[in-house]
């Protein structure tokens, strides 16, 4: 089964027809469950663009022993999703099957374990990990402060920015395995390359730690307010929008190769690409999913024949056309 981390081996860079694939048959664990279990659970206001259908299953666990009980449960018998702040990914308008995951207040805490190490929580965001850093005097983890997620969300997908990436300062995670168990992966064990992680589908990052250098409070506050005022001219942050849209090509960017293919503005439906930057989608109020994501493949069709170079999805489209 093909999923969004092994497009970067296997997939051209189109469109998969199900990215994430599974029925809603198979029994879904409720005696003993403590967090909150939801059929039928509309996403499209958990996620950054605002469109898209429905979990069959929408999982929000009080604590850790409570999310390993539920996936020993499943124990691999449907498709499972982790779902952080919804910012760099298409829910498509058919729903996601299977379970979704999403880790809220009781895994987004973040502590200075050493001298220059932190704990994150899997739910934690990237503001309040590098604003913790911050404050610790640990340098290194400021681009956090421009990637709008979670952990759990950048070690999957090796995020980065402004020069820096996870690969960088990743120490170790721990992860629940889709059968419940719980391991701790170095970071070698993950493979990382470009927006890519070799861990396994169905996985969920529930910590991490990560590793910086000592530095001077000020100044990291310094740096940090540069990426946050770099973000704000450059980026259509106050739009329903999805983060970057596509990878940037070796070496090259993607926003170049869009506006010198003319798409700086273009539409389709409710979706546009952005004015403002142009390797960023947006939902002008009333886009569907397929809107959205059939604009990013006219972009695509369009780069391929002004340049010859075939963008690859950063966002990550998931769930049933």
């Amino acid at each position: 089964m093909v999923q969004p981390d092994d497009w970067f081996d296997l997939d051209d860079g189109s469109a998969p027809t199900c990215a994430v694939e599974g029925g809603v048959e198979a029994a879904v664990p409720v005696e003993g469950v403590r967090g909150k279990l939801t059929a039928k659970a509309p996403l499209a206001k958990l996620v950054w663009f605002k469109t898209g259908g429905a979990a069959d299953w929408l999982f929000e666990p009080v604590d850790l022993d409570d999310l390993k009980a539920f996936m020993e449960r499943l124990d691999g018998n449907l498709p499972v999703m982790a779902l952080g702040l919804g910012s760099n990914m298409i829910i498509r308008d058919g729903g996601v099957p299977g379970v979704v995951v999403r880790l809220g207040k009781p895994f987004a805490g973040v502590s200075v374990t050493g001298e220059t190490t932190l704990q994150c929580g899997g739910g934690a965001s990237g503001i309040l990990v590098a604003s913790t850093a911050r404050d610790a005097g640990i340098a290194g983890l400021e681009f956090l402060r421009g990637i709008p997620g979670t952990v759990g969300g950048f070690v999957r997908m090796n995020g980065g920015a402004y020069g820096r990436e996870v690969a960088d300062i990743l120490v170790d995670c721990d992860v629940i395995l889709p059968d419940g168990e719980m391991v701790t992966l170095p970071a070698s064990d993950l493979q990382y390359s470009y927006r890519h992680s070799a861990l396994l589908e169905g996985a969920v990052v529930v910590s991490a730690r990560f590793e910086g250098t000592p530095g001077d409070p000020e100044a990291i506050g310094a740096e940090m307010d540069r990426i946050a005022e770099a973000r704000e001219n450059s980026q259509p942050l106050r739009t329903k929008t999805g983060g970057s849209t596509f990878k940037n090509p070796e070496g090259g960017k993607a926003w170049q190769l869009v506006d010198e293919a003319g798409c700086r503005g273009l539409k389709l439906g409710g979706a546009q690409v952005s004015e403002k930057h142009t390797n960023f989608l947006i939902n002008t109020g009333d886009a569907t999913s397929a809107d959205i994501e059939g604009l990013g493949e006219l972009v695509r069709d369009k780069v391929k024949a002004h340049s010859g170079v075939a963008l690859e999805w950063e966002i990550q489209r998931v769930g049933r056309p």
